[in-house]
């Protein structure tokens, strides 16, 4: 069973669409106690960092979501999900679920002390990109040919202490990670339950163990 983890943030509808497509069985929910007899969680999100953050303190998600990650029990993060699984975020200078190290620059700064060449590109990104694998790729892109197109949304890019754990990345003006994975832990800065055919795929690698016999 997977849980869905519903904080007042998140692309919760687009998230259930995709899964009840694939026929997979799932729990959405604000509390923290009705997820915690599931085999995986997706932690979805769109919008501030700050005030997810704020919103995941108050119902308990916070400390439930670093318990889970300690018992090595696999989680999924999604776009602003995708962030705060990380040190620290620069969008409204708050500190986040430190699961994995690192910390979430706006798009700006990077460029800046890049010294990348930008010209033309907006921010946010919005719209369909390429991956390219590194480090050995995720189990999840299994099935998907490299270079495929995934939809991205995002003003903020995460920039992890350890580049070992970047799987896939997409070029935005500078290497932008799309995906990072370690221990149990996967966060996805592109949208797989927007992104077609083959971010449906991704999902389906994920709940694969519930969707044997179907």
């Amino acid at each position: 069973m997977t849980g869905i983890v519903d904080y007042n943030a998140g692309n919760i509808k687009s998230v259930e669409r995709a899964l009840s497509a694939l026929g997979a069985p799932f729990i959405l929910s604000k509390s923290p106690k009705d997820l915690e007899s599931c085999d995986r969680l997706i932690f979805p999100g769109v919008g501030d960092a700050a005030y997810a953050m704020a919103q995941l303190k108050e119902s308990g998600f916070d400390v439930f979501l670093k318990e889970w990650a300690l018992s090595q029990k696999p989680l999924v993060g999604i776009c602003l999900g995708s962030q705060i699984v990380f040190d620290y975020s620069e969008e409204g200078n708050v500190e986040c679920l430190g699961l994995l190290h690192g910390k979430i620059r706006h798009f700006s700064a990077v460029w800046h002390d890049e010294k990348s060449v930008a010209a033309g590109l907006k921010i946010p990104q919005i719209g369909w990109n390429n991956l390219s694998y590194m480090n050995g790729s995720s189990p999840l892109f299994d099935g998907i040919p490299e270079n495929k197109d995934f939809y991205f949304v995002h003003s903020y890019l995460i920039q992890p202490d350890d580049e070992k754990i970047i799987k896939a990345a997409v070029d935005y003006g500078c290497r932008v990670p799309a995906c990072v994975s370690q221990g149990s832990v996967t966060a996805f800065q592109f949208h797989p339950e927007k992104s077609g055919r083959w971010g449906l795929k991704i999902l389906e690698n994920f709940v694969r163990d519930d969707l044997k016999g179907n």
